[in-house]
């Protein structure tokens, strides 16, 4: 038996299921994020059609959170229950559909019920893929491969940017071009929610497609922590100190991430006179940056073995190119930089931190506090978006709103000392006893 993910051995297991499973969860999380943000590309002509303010699109965009957080920890319990492999499809037929049906809406108010339907049918999805990765990655190879998995996040704008402003300019059979924006883009979803049932295997030991030496090794590897019950995972998860916190610490984080993501199309309109579709190519150069740093600071952390600082110092930087951008919107090349490094900012911490979300946790155990943390994290993505707006409509620019969105990201930084603090005392209480 080979001990050692270092080993040649171990790492050419891993290179194999890395290349078996990211590239189409990946694929999976490009299509869930487009599906989730493209309401933003959407707005520059949906909210004038339906009659959307600032304040009620805000709210709309964010609303999505309220479904999510609501049925993130039941789904990802049902994921651990029933396996990967069913419940991500049923998530992804579930939500293809629902996005679809935002072609369909009607004014605020239907825009708010199937925002909030999306987002019941979405959840679980990012904890239950965070967890599956868990469960095939050892510890010290994960957050390079989540930031890998990552990927699809600024993807999503680079390569959906482009597609989803074009959308916006047709107008077939005298219908707008976001309604065919939402129908089109929600297809993949659910064509991939089948492919799922055929792609994925719910356990290492179920892998018909590793050598037996490779899935023993896995297996082995990947066999750390201790199994619960779902009632008893149940209350781990509720009664440990440390996975509300690190829920909060995301919850910062999370403004930041969606209350850009949901904004930044409309801020870079401000830019001068322009198209839908220049909008879409200059929200591409944020996230392509960010894509190239997302990975290097995923290898960093994993070469290093450092978690807390790989997530205190994006965090930081995105709050200082935030302020930074509030007081350049009048130079659009200088506020472009700047909307730049805080894209990477607010997207290279990520991956350490999910990387070491559940230590030692296994199972139930493991999925509940990934989704607990994933689920008072996400109630900031409802906040971001509905604060951007509101600021926005009170002082009609985006300064505030920036200054607003960069002062959560210092309080997650100063959340993740107190996460760093809080596992201190808990080994040298270990080491004690």
């Amino acid at each position: 038996m080979v001990d050692s993910a270092d080993t040649a051995f171990g790492r050419q297991v891993i290179a194999k299921v890395a290349w078996r499973l990211v590239p189409f969860l990946g694929l999976l999380y490009f299509f869930a994020f487009l599906d989730r943000v493209n309401v933003g590309f959407a707005a520059l002509t949906m909210n004038a059609d339906i009659g959307l303010s600032a304040t009620a699109y805000g709210i709309g965009a964010g609303i999505f959170f309220i479904g999510y957080v609501l049925f993130e920890v039941p789904s990802n319990l049902l994921l651990e229950k029933f396996g990967p492999r069913i419940w991500i499809a049923r998530i992804m037929i579930t939500w293809g559909l629902c996005s679809g049906a935002m072609a369909f809406v009607h004014g605020a108010t239907g825009f708010y019920i199937v925002r909030v339907l999306l987002g019941f049918a979405e959840a679980g999805f990012f904890p239950g893929i965070i967890y599956y990765l868990g469960c095939w990655f050892p510890a010290q190879h994960r957050a390079r491969i989540i930031a890998l998995f990552l990927l699809a996040l600024p993807l999503s704008s680079v390569i959906g940017a482009p597609i989803s402003t074009s959308l916006l300019s047709v107008n077939w059979y005298g219908i707008a071009g976001w309604r065919w924006m939402f129908a089109l883009e929600a297809l993949p979803t659910i064509v991939l929610g089948v492919v799922v049932l055929r792609w994925l295997t719910d356990r290492p030991a179920q892998a018909t497609w590793l050598a037996p030496d490779e899935k023993a090794w896995l297996v082995a590897a990947c066999d750390s922590g201790p199994h619960t019950s779902h009632g008893d995972a149940l209350r781990t998860v509720l009664a440990a100190p440390r996975a509300w916190l690190q829920g909060l610490v995301y919850f910062g984080l999370v403004v930041g991430v969606y209350g850009f993501g949901f904004w930044l199309p409309q801020l870079l309109a401000t830019f001068g006179k322009r198209t839908p579709f220049e909008v879409g190519l200059l929200t591409m150069i944020p996230y392509a940056a960010t894509c190239v740093a997302m990975v290097i600071w995923g290898r960093h952390s994993d070469a290093t073995g450092e978690r807390t600082w790989h997530v205190i110092v994006p965090a930081l930087l995105g709050a200082v190119a935030l302020q930074a951008s509030s007081m350049l919107l009048g130079s659009p090349a200088l506020a472009l930089a700047s909307l730049t490094f805080a894209a990477i900012g607010l997207y290279s911490g990520l991956s350490s931190f999910w990387a070491q979300a559940a230590p030692g946790l296994r199972g139930a155990a493991a999925a509940g506090t990934i989704a607990l943390v994933n689920s008072l994290g996400n109630l900031g993505g409802f906040l971001g978006p509905a604060l951007i707006g509101m600021a926005k409509e009170r002082t009609g620019g985006y300064a505030a709103s920036l200054m607003l969105v960069s002062a959560f990201l210092v309080l997650a930084a100063a959340g993740m000392l107190a996460v760093r603090a809080l596992d201190a005392r808990a080994t040298s209480r270990q080491r004690r006893a």
